[in-house]
């Protein structure tokens, strides 16, 4: 792992944070994690935050019948400060770099494929959440488009043990040539090494 190597950190953000309705439990528990590995290579660290439409008249097709679920989170609503990154995440932007998306993954407008690719990424170091949700639409679509993909394992969560673990069985086991996991100490000791 050398400089074409980037840290892809999925929706840490105040939004999946206690106090939110959309709360996911174990972000607490991978936060050490995840800011490990920020804190090593702020600089090859790209965040995304997921950002709900501002009205439910501007969200397209089923998102609709999903923030109707969700009033409360479309951002007329919502205090801008839970669209925020975590405290001990934000510090390091910038010289980390943030993209927002308003959908589950980050490539679906291109621009992020761009940026990467004139930048000479092609391999992608995945944390954040969720598992089962939003960590698994970015693996895909990197997949999709060829980048090498490795996802920490201790560096992930989900809202359930059950989503989370499915999701940990498929990325091993139906995309294990495509998808490599690993731990934290093993990514820090490959990426010093490369």
């Amino acid at each position: 792992m050398g400089p074409e190597t980037l840290h892809l950190c999925i929706d840490m953000q105040r939004l999946f944070a206690p106090g939110s309705p959309w709360a996911v439990p174990w972000i607490e528990r991978i936060l050490p994690v995840v800011a490990t590995l920020v804190t090593a290579r702020p600089e090859r660290t790209l965040f995304t935050r997921f950002i709900p439409p501002a009205r439910l008249d501007a969200a397209p097709g089923s998102w609709a019948r999903y923030y109707a679920q969700w009033p409360e989170m479309l951002r007329e609503r919502l205090d801008g400060e839970w669209l925020e990154l975590l405290p001990e995440l934000a510090r390091h932007a910038p010289p980390a770099r943030v993209i927002d998306k308003p959908v589950y993954s980050p490539w679906h407008d291109g621009g992020l494929h761009r940026l990467l690719r004139g930048a000479g990424i092609t391999t992608l170091v995945v944390t954040g959440g969720e598992t089962d949700v939003c960590v698994l639409a970015t693996v895909l679509g990197a997949v999709d488009l060829g980048y090498r993909v490795i996802l920490v394992g201790d560096a992930v969560c989900s809202s359930t043990d059950r989503g989370h673990d499915a999701a940990m069985t498929l990325y091993r086991r139906r995309f294990s040539q495509q998808v490599e996991t690993a731990l934290l100490a093993e990514v820090l000791e490959a990426w010093s090494a490369g």
